[in-house]
């Protein structure tokens, strides 16, 4: 028996959100991924980036980890950082949830907290400027760069990508993952494309985000969405985009509770949102296979809040104003 921590990063329970979506219209499973011991698929890109680096002797000892993070990726760099007694330094945001900043101190990360928005209304541009200024003044100074690094992409190729391939006990006929740096998608579109070459990837964006072209505004869910086009997005392996509001991924959140007893954080009420949405314009037949990306207790003041958002931030928007298409699927063999 493998009783390191690594051993329990991966291998999550697939399971039929039934009760949310009934079965004999459309079937959705979903990875539950707030189960893996950092408590955040996060656990697995993080993992993945250190252990390669530290095999191609990039990253050492002597090393000083620094990344840009919303929050989750900082956590699991953070509990790995510590196990390996490697110094981490997490550029993180004000939208980072309260309980998340607590955990990343909790493994001894430090702080850099960055205020002032980026030019798309967001602060990526600006965790990433920061980032770049500490790689250049802290010694040892190793940012793995979660944004571009191909190991990102990779760790979910190998990871949810073939788990999802070994455990779906039927064919799905799409792939719905929320976005942020991309990497998580980008490994499962390729890896469940090897498998059903038919599949379609469907992304799952927050309202404000620029990743797919839409126009930068306020987005208040961590996680989701991004002020730049990340550089792990392939536009062409991607079939289309659907959109959810900070609004609907709280009334999301909410609903997997109440249907399925499953705390989640906010990315996943956005998947909810989104799968709500796209549900009724699909063919009878249709199968869908999702993660839930982190877990709700982090999020006990802000998402589930019946206070939050705020009135005016209360927005929901039809399949119409939320779909994009971004490329033709293919013809049939």
């Amino acid at each position: 028996m493998n009783l390191s921590a690594e051993a329990h990063i991966g291998d999550t329970p697939l399971v039929a959100l039934d009760r949310m979506f009934p079965p004999d219209i459309v079937p959705v499973f979903a990875k539950l991924e707030m189960l893996n011991i950092g408590g955040s698929v996060k656990d697995r890109t993080a993992h993945y980036m250190v252990s390669q680096a530290m095999a191609a002797g990039r990253l050492t000892p002597e090393s000083h980890l620094v990344e840009s993070s919303s929050g989750n990726l900082a956590i699991a760099l953070a509990m790995i950082a510590q196990r390996f007694r490697i110094p981490f330094t997490a550029v993180v945001d004000p939208n980072l949830a309260p309980t998340n900043r607590r955990l990343i101190e909790a493994f001894g990360a430090t702080i850099d907290l960055v205020r002032d928005k980026d030019e798309e209304g967001g602060y990526l541009h600006t965790r990433v400027r920061r980032v770049a200024e500490l790689s250049r003044t802290i010694p040892g100074a190793v940012w793995l760069n979660q944004y571009a690094n191909p190991d990102n992409w990779r760790a979910h190729y190998n990871g949810i990508g073939a788990e999802i391939v070994r455990d779906m006990p039927v064919e799905p006929t799409h792939v719905v993952a929320a976005v942020s740096t991309c990497g998580t998608l980008m490994g499962l579109a390729r890896r469940l494309r090897e498998r059903w070459p038919r599949i379609t990837v469907v992304a799952v964006d927050l309202d404000g985000s620029v990743i797919f072209g839409a126009p930068g505004g306020r987005r208040d869910i961590p996680g989701i969405g991004a002020s730049r086009v990340p550089e792990q997005l392939c536009l062409s392996e991607v079939d289309a985009v659907i959109y959810a509001t900070d609004w609907e991924s709280a009334l999301g959140c909410r609903r997997l509770v109440e249907t399925q007893g499953i705390l989640a954080g906010g990315s996943s009420g956005t998947v909810v949102a989104a799968i709500t949405k796209l549900i009724p314009q699909l063919d009878r037949g249709a199968r869908i296979v999702t993660l839930l990306p982190d877990r709700g207790e982090r999020y006990l003041d802000t998402v589930y809040d019946p206070a939050w958002p705020a009135s005016e931030r209360r927005v929901t928007k039809p399949f119409g104003a939320s779909y994009r298409r971004l490329r033709s699927r293919p013809e049939a063999a």
